[in-house]
């Protein structure tokens, strides 16, 4: 991962510290932010994801935090959805490991949804975005089909990065229904949004 994110030259740690204003190719200052329900189960892969990689899933509570969107930032984001998605290849996790599901990073250039998130959150991290920031996001897409995307929470909305979509857009306008996704407190904490669902798979390739 650490590859990957100096191949994309990326300053996001930089731009994240930027303080100038969002020119007007940036998003609209609306609030978009989706309403927390009750507590969720973990979608399913993501305990078996933290047993494999425990330094990504630290556990204990945390203080909330919000991206300031500067006009650098934007442009960062769209950086890396765009070089993820053009760099990692689609598969299933069938095609891919042999089971239904599988949370893993696509090192070996292949992944399905929930594998782009992954990556797409940890060069974030690593180039010093909070992770309270970052959360993971189980939605219904438009085949209503299980989908994960990255929420990122920032003073002007709530936008998504997703391999279905080379633009980060705000969620509102994904046309997906929102299942869960990590608390911002506690990323082993899930919560509903909306209307309460059962525990759904993340298992589309792209």
């Amino acid at each position: 991962m650490a590859i990957a994110a100096s191949l994309m030259g990326m300053t996001v740690a930089a731009s994240a510290a930027n303080t100038k204003t969002i020119g007007t190719t940036a998003p609209s200052a609306r609030v978009l932010y989706a309403s927390l329900g009750d507590t969720a189960r973990s979608p399913i892969g993501w305990v078996e994801f933290c047993a494999d990689n425990p330094a990504d899933c630290e556990s204990g509570r945390a203080q909330p935090r919000d991206i300031v969107m500067t006009q650098a930032a934007w442009k960062d984001l769209l950086r890396v959805n765009r070089w993820v998605n053009d760099n990692i290849k689609p598969m299933t996790d069938m095609d891919h490991w042999g089971v239904v599901e599988k949370w893993s990073y696509p090192t070996d250039g292949y992944g399905d949804c929930e594998d782009y998130v992954l990556l797409k959150r940890k060069m974030l991290i690593d180039a010093g975005w909070p992770r309270q920031a970052l959360l993971i996001t189980v939605v219904r897409d438009k085949k209503n089909e299980g989908h994960a995307v990255l929420t990122v929470k920032t003073d002007k909305g709530e936008f998504i990065l997703d391999n279905q979509n080379e633009e980060v857009v705000a969620w509102t306008e994904t046309g997906y229904r929102f299942v869960k996704r990590q608390s911002q407190g506690d990323e082993n904490l899930w919560v509903a949004l909306g209307e309460p669902r059962p525990n759904i798979a993340t298992a589309s390739s792209r």
